[in-house]
């Protein structure tokens, strides 16, 4: 049975654990990342129109009370499952994007020059969704609900996790826990856990900590979803 190394932050670590069952992998679950709320809250001004979402943890860990006063508001959602956190949370007009931020950005860009949107985002993010609704002219204020930080595991802590046996795979789906696993790999003694591993990513900036490391054993997704990332595994090597 193929070994699939599980990278990111629970609650999602278990989700995608269970679906990785059900095709017929072996799961195993080591978070790289730990997602954390922080202190969030925004006033909705005359010209704020809409909500922007490009990470459903974003929405997770919004405080309730700033969620209540932003409901009212079209929410524009980065694909189906922000779109479904953000449903879950109380919006009742929730647009699902493509899936890619920056594709996201594109989309709803024309309609909202000179309009203010309420983005909610983590601490760390990539500049390029805010960069592009700004140059279109749209007003973007971020309101950063959660933080993401690396879990420094020891190495008898790794090798537990694995059972002291390499993994085929692993999945990566943001660049922080891609950074970490590059940092895990360069420790001598965990070396030999990932020598032959395939280091499948939900996007080329996910892969980019890696390419030292990995190299040609790195594969990308078509789209940068779970399905896309998860249909990897069933592809010829």
């Amino acid at each position: 049975m193929v070994r699939v190394l599980v990278t990111r932050p629970e609650p999602g670590a278990s989700r995608t654990a269970r679906r990785l069952e059900a095709q017929g992998f072996q799961p195993v679950v080591l978070p790289l990342t730990v997602t954390s709320a922080l202190l969030a809250e925004a006033t909705v001004g005359a010209d704020t129109v809409a909500v922007s979402v490009t990470s459903a943890n974003a929405v997770r860990h919004a405080p309730k009370a700033l969620i209540a006063t932003l409901v009212g508001l079209q929410c524009h959602a980065v694909g189906k499952r922000t779109a479904e956190a953000c449903r879950a949370a109380g919006f009742s007009s929730v647009t699902e994007g493509p899936g890619d931020a920056e594709a996201l950005a594109g989309t709803i860009a024309g309609g909202l020059a000179g309009k203010t949107v309420i983005y909610l985002c983590g601490r760390v993010r990539f500049p390029v969704f805010e960069q592009r609704l700004t140059a279109a002219g749209v007003h973007v204020r971020a309101v950063e609900t959660y933080d993401t930080k690396a879990v420094d595991y020891g190495d008898a802590e790794v090798f537990a996790a694995l059972s002291g046996q390499p993994v085929e795979a692993a999945l990566l789906y943001s660049a922080k826990a891609s950074a970490a696993l590059a940092s895990l790999i360069a420790r001598p003694i965990l070396r030999l856990l990932f020598e032959n591993t395939e280091f499948l990513t939900l996007s080329a900036r996910v892969a980019e900590p890696l390419d030292a490391a990995a190299g040609r054993r790195i594969r990308i997704a078509p789209q940068p979803d779970e399905d896309a990332l998860l249909a990897l595994l069933s592809q010829p090597r």
